[in-house]
C-alpha cells in the first residue's frame, strides 16, 4: 500500500512470545526485542556484494557504517589488506511493501522480506485448554517464537558470484555472540542465550568479529570459528547468472520461570528446548508460513478498506502481537497481553478493546483472561453515600494483574493508588463494566453457554454491583454509576482516559461510563436470558432503560450531551457512543435498532455526534483527526477507531468524507518522520505521538473489516 514515509518501525512479532524483530526506521534503530518494550537500537545488517565492484557491499540502511578507528584498533595489517567496504543504499533507492503479515524492502538487485503469520484461517490458534486430537501441532505452528526472513538477490545479469551478508551487533555487553550448529545444515549466530538468527542456506557459513565485514575475506577459513567481537553474521553466495533466495529465522527462546508473583513459563517451551530447536522448526516450516502470510495479506488487500485503513489495521495488529504472551502455570495455559511500553499485565482497560479482535480469531484468550480476573483479581468494596455513611458496593476487578513480568497480589493491581483524583486512582466501575462487556463478546463469539452458566452467579453479582454504584435504593436509581469506591479513600474514581481532563477522566456521573453501564446491562439481560435467569434479566433490562433515559434527557436544547451529569460544563466528548460497540458484537443488535426500544437514546447520541462532536471547534483537529474531548489536545487513536465504527455502522451517520480525512490523519500521525521510531503509539497530542508506544489497543481497528457499509 502507498506510504508517505516508508521509514517507520513496526513489530515483526510471533504470537505469544513477547518478542519482535523491530525494524523499519532508518539507522541502527531496530533489532531483536525480547520483553524489552522499546526498539533495541541494534544495527541490523542486510547486504549484497556490488555487481560493479568486488568487495564492496551495499546494505539496507538499518545499520551503521564501519568505524575506521575501530577497524584499526582491533584488526592487524594482514587482515586489513583484505577488508571489504560497506555502503548504504540511499533512501530514495529503497522501496517498501508493507502488509499485515509481510514487510518487504527492495533496493538494486536485493529484496529482503520479513514474514510474521497473524491469527486467521491459514494460521489458526487452537484453544490449548482441553485440546482436541491434532490441535497440538497447529498450536505449535502458530506459537513458534520466530520471525522468518527471505533474502533474494537477482544475479542473472552478473558475470561473477556475489556474496550476501545478514548480521547484527550483539545486544548486551554481559552476553557475547556464539555460533549455532544444528541438524540438516542449520547454522547461525546466537546473541546471548535467548535470541539469534539461523539459516539452512546451502554453503552458508557464520562469522564473529569486531567489524561487520571484517572476516569476509580472511584467507584462513579455519578462523571462522573465532568468537571475539560484537558483530555476528551469516554469509552465503549467489552464483553468476542466477536469481537465488535464502531463508533465515530470527529466533527467541526464554526457558524456565519468566514471571514473579505467579511462576509461569512460556508455553512454547513444551515443544522447543533451545534456540536451535526453534530455528530448525521455523526453517522446516518456512514455506507453510509464507503461504499463511500471503493469504493474510490478500484478505486485507481484498477488503473494502482504504489504503490508510489497511495501513492502520496492519500496523496496529503487529503491536498487539508483540505484546502477547502465551504462558503456562501449573500445567494450564495463561494468556497475557502486556500494555506496550507501560508493560502492565492484562490491563482490564484494554481487554474489551482486544476482545473485538480476539473474538474473531482466538476467543479462548478472552475467557482465559476473564477467568484469571474472576479467580485472582476480583474484590468487594464499599461505597461512600454521604454524611460519612458507607454501604456495600459489590464485586469489581482490578485495573491490571501486575507489571513488568510480576503478578500483583490477589485483589490488587500495579497501577491503582488511594487518595487520588487523577492518574493512578482506582477505575473500579469501569473495570466492572469491562469484565461484563468482554464476557458478552466472548459468549457470542464462542457459543460457550456452559461457561456463561458457570459464571452466572458472578454475573449476577456484577449486576448487583452496578445497581449499588448507581444508588443503594432502587427508587433512586438512574442507570448511571455515581458512587466512588471506598478503595479511593477520599479520592475519586477515574476512567481509562486517566491523563485527560475531568470531563472524561472522572468516572462518577460520566456519560461515557453511563454508555458502558448501559451496554453492560443490555448484555447482562441477554446472558441471563440465555442461562434461564429471568429475574436478573429483568433487573438488568430496567437498569439499561434507566441509563438510556437519563443520558438522552441530559442533552442540552441544542443536542449536546454533557460529559458529566452533575456539572455539565461546556466539554464535548466523543466516547459517549463507544459503549454501543459491545452489544453489537455480543448478540444484542436488537437493542441497537434505530427504531427500537432505545431509539430515543440512539437518536440523542447521533445528534450529539453530528451537531457537536464532528466539528473542528470541538473534536476534530485541523487535519481531520478525531480527538476524545474538546477540552484536551491529547487523544487516543484506538478509541477513535472504535467510535468511527460505531458512528458509521451502528448509528448509520453519513460521514464518508469526515471518516476519510480522519483515516488519513490517523495514519500520518504514526508515520511522523521522527516519532515513527516508536512503532504504533496510542497517545497523540496535536497530531504528534508522545507516549504509550508499542501499544496493543489499536488492534480494535480490525472491526472495520466487519462493516457492511
Amino acid at each position: 500500500m502507498p506510504l508517505s514515509n516508508i521509514w517507520f518501525n513496526t513489530h515483526h512479532a510471533p504470537f505469544g512470545a513477547h518478542a519482535s524483530l523491530t525494524l523499519g526506521f532508518a539507522g541502527a534503530k531496530g533489532g531483536l526485542d525480547l520483553e524489552l518494550c522499546r526498539p533495541p537500537d541494534q544495527p541490523v545488517l542486510v547486504a549484497v556484494e556490488s555487481a560493479a565492484q568486488r568487495n564492496l557491499f551495499e546494505a539496507l540502511p538499518f545499520t551503521d557504517l564501519p568505524d575506521a578507528a575501530e577497524r584499526r584498533k582491533f584488526v592487524n595489517q594482514e587482515v586489513t589488506a583484505h577488508l571489504a567496504d560497506l555502503s548504504l543504499f540511499a533512501p530514495e533507492q529503497v522501496r517498501r511493501d508493507f502488509n499485515i503479515a509481510s514487510d518487504r524492502w527492495s533496493a538494486g538487485d536485493l529484496s529482503y522480506t520479513l514474514y510474521t503469520p497473524v491469527p486467521g484461517p491459514d494460521c489458526p490458534v487452537p484453544d490449548p485448554d482441553g485440546q482436541a486430537p491434532g490441535t497440538d501441532e497447529a498450536l505449535k505452528r502458530a506459537c513458534v517464537p520466530a520471525v522468518r526472513a527471505q533474502l533474494t538477490v537477482d544475479n542473472r545479469r552478473g558475470g561473477q558470484p556475489r556474496r550476501v551478508v545478514l548480521g547484527l551487533r550483539r545486544s548486551a555487553l554481559t552476553r557475547g555472540l556464539h555460533h549455532l550448529r544444528g541438524k540438516g545444515g542449520v547454522l547461525g549466530i546466537g546473541d546471548g542465550l535467548h535470541q539469534g538468527v539461523l539459516t539452512d542456506a546451502p554453503g552458508a557459513w557464520s562469522g564473529i568479529g569486531f567489524d561487520p565485514l571484517g572476516s569476509l575475506n580472511d584467507p584462513h577459513p579455519i578462523n571462522r570459528s573465532a568468537m571475539l567481537g560484537p558483530w555476528g553474521f551469516i554469509v552465503a553466495e549467489v552464483p553468476a547468472g542466477e536469481l537465488r533466495s535464502f531463508n533465515f529465522a530470527y529466533c527467541f527462546h526464554l526457558p524456565g520461570t519468566v514471571t514473579a508473583g505467579l511462576a509461569t513459563r512460556y508455553y512454547y517451551t513444551r515443544w522447543f528446548d533451545s534456540l536451535l530447536a526453534v530455528g530448525e522448526y521455523a526453517l522446516a516450516q518456512f514455506d507453510e508460513a509464507v503461504q499463511a502470510c500471503a493469504a493474510a495479506d490478500q484478505r486485507l488487500a481484498r477488503s473494502a478498506l482504504s489504503d490508510a485503513q489497511r495501513f492502520t489495521v496492519a500496523h496496529t495488529t503487529r503491536s498487539y502481537l508483540y505484546s502477547t504472551q502465551l504462558l503456562e502455570h501449573e500445567g494450564r495455559p495463561l494468556w497475557v497481553v502486556n500494555e506496550g511500553e507501560f508493560n502492565m499485565i492484562n490491563t482490564l482497560d484494554l481487554v474489551g478493546d482486544h476482545a473485538l479482535f480476539e473474538a474473531r480469531h482466538h476467543p479462548w484468550t478472552i475467557r482465559n483472561v476473564l477467568d484469571q480476573y474472576a479467580q485472582r483479581h476480583a474484590y468487594e468494596d464499599r461505597l461512600q453515600v454521604g454524611g460519612g455513611l458507607t454501604v456495600p458496593g459489590g464485586v469489581s476487578f482490578t485495573h491490571d494483574m501486575g507489571a513488568h513480568g510480576a503478578f500483583a497480589s490477589p485483589g490488587r493491581s500495579a497501577y491503582e493508588l488511594a487518595g487520588l483524583t487523577g492518574c493512578f486512582s482506582y477505575m473500579t466501575v469501569e473495570q466492572l463494566c469491562n469484565w461484563v462487556l468482554a464476557a458478552g463478546v466472548y459468549v457470542q463469539a464462542s457459543g460457550d453457554l456452559a461457561w456463561a452458566r458457570r459464571q452466572a452467579d458472578l454475573l449476577q453479582r456484577c449486576l448487583a454491583s452496578l445497581e449499588a454504584r448507581d444508588h443503594p435504593e432502587a427508587a433512586q436509581r438512574i442507570g448511571v454509576p455515581r458512587a466512588d469506591s471506598s478503595r479511593c479513600e477520599g479520592g475519586r474514581e477515574i476512567t481509562t482516559y486517566d491523563c485527560l481532563d475531568a470531563s472524561i477522566g472522572q468516572a462518577s456521573g460520566n456519560t461515557y461510563i453511563a454508555g458502558k453501564a448501559w451496554a453492560a446491562c443490555v448484555i447482562l439481560r441477554h446472558l441471563f436470558t440465555c442461562v434461564d435467569r429471568p429475574g436478573p434479566a429483568e433487573r438488568a433490562h430496567q437498569q439499561a432503560l434507566r441509563a438510556a433515559s437519563t443520558v438522552a434527557a441530559s442533552a442540552t436544547p441544542d443536542g449536546r450531551i454533557p460529559a458529566l451529569l452533575a456539572d455539565g460544563g461546556d466539554a464535548v466528548v466523543l466516547p459517549v457512543i463507544e459503549g454501543l460497540v459491545y452489544p453489537w458484537f455480543a448478540g444484542c443488535r436488537e437493542a441497537l435498532r434505530l427504531d427500537g426500544e432505545y431509539a430515543s437514546y440512539l437518536k440523542a447520541l447521533a445528534r450529539h455526534m453530528t451537531d457537536h462532536v464532528l466539528h473542528e471547534r470541538a473534536c476534530l483537529y485541523p487535519d481531520g483527526g478525531w480527538r476524545i474531548t474538546s477540552r484536551s489536545s491529547n487523544t487516543f487513536p484506538a478509541k477513535a477507531y472504535v467510535c468511527q465504527f460505531v458512528a458509521r455502522e451502528i448509528l448509520r451517520l453519513d460521514i464518508g468524507e469526515i471518516s476519510r480525512r480522519a483515516d488519513l490523519a490517523h495514519a500520518q500521525w504514526q508515520l511522523h518522520p521522527e516519532h515513527s521510531y516508536w512503532c504504533w503509539s496510542e497517545q497523540v497530542d496535536n497530531g504528534v505521538v508522545h507516549t504509550a508506544h508499542g501499544y496493543p489497543r489499536g488492534v480494535s481497528s480490525n472491526i472495520w473489516l466487519a462493516e457492511k457499509g
